[in-house]
């Protein structure tokens, strides 16, 4: 039992079952003959367009679909929430291989299955859908998302570049301060003492510059079309 590629080493002319949008098929064999085919669907999570168009809007240059489906269903669920690469019939090695490979870097993988754990762990950054109790993936993963709801790796992304950026301002901030004072006590401006006290004034000034980043609103990812979600946002004192 297994994807047509798995059964086709033992099943010699196999034929493949047409498949519409979403679909996906499990092939069963008897000794070196076909027993059938089970057909599966699995709906798109309808926040899913949103997401892809959120990272997109965060400035993610490239979204790609990694995934063990055959490609009809792989191209079909990759139009749908908008990713323009698909890589469908992946073995766990092959989604490792691919990672490693892809530029630019650095390169963040998202998945829910044992069989992501390995790809987790190669990726820059590996994020684990926790909810539904895929344990090998999340102790592969950099991160766990333990809600069921995947916009919420958008989030993710918009909380870390914005705690990097305050915290590039809070540090720059700080250097700018010190050089300040070290250009007025060169001169003899500036008492030794005074000088040392107004040094703890300006690590002061850059640690309560970079406690900005646990204020901020909400982060909002937009819903899919037709879908209504505006009440969905995630702030950064949850994520």
């Amino acid at each position: 039992m297994g994807k047509p590629a798995f059964v086709a080493e033992r099943v010699p002319g196999l034929r493949r079952t047409p498949l519409t949008a979403g679909e996906t098929a499990v092939y069963v064999s008897r000794g070196d003959e076909l027993a059938g085919t089970i057909v599966l669907a699995d709906p798109v999570r309808p926040e899913a367009p949103g997401t892809v168009a959120a990272l997109r809007g965060l400035g993610i240059e490239r979204c790609a679909i990694l995934t063990g489906d055959v490609a009809p269903t792989a191209e079909s669920i990759a139009a749908e929430v908008g990713i323009d690469t698909v890589h469908a019939e992946c073995t766990p090695s092959t989604k490792v291989d691919l990672v490693a490979a892809a530029r630019p870097r650095p390169v963040l993988m998202v998945g829910d299955g044992i069989n992501d754990a390995p790809v987790l762990a190669a990726a820059d950054v590996g994020i684990a859908m926790g909810a539904r109790g895929a344990t090998a993936a999340s102790e592969a993963a950099a991160a766990v998302v333990t809600a069921d709801d995947i916009s919420t790796v958008a989030q993710a992304v918009a909380i870390a570049r914005r705690t990097v950026r305050i915290a590039l301002q809070s540090i720059w901030l700080g250097i700018a301060i010190s050089l300040g004072l070290m250009l007025v006590a060169a001169f003899g401006f500036l008492p030794a003492v005074l000088g040392a006290i107004l040094q703890e004034g300006v690590d002061l000034v850059a640690i309560l510059g970079a406690l900005r980043a646990l204020g901020g609103g909400p982060i909002a990812v937009p819903p899919a079309a037709g879908e209504d979600h505006s009440d969905d946002f995630v702030s950064p004192e949850r994520v």
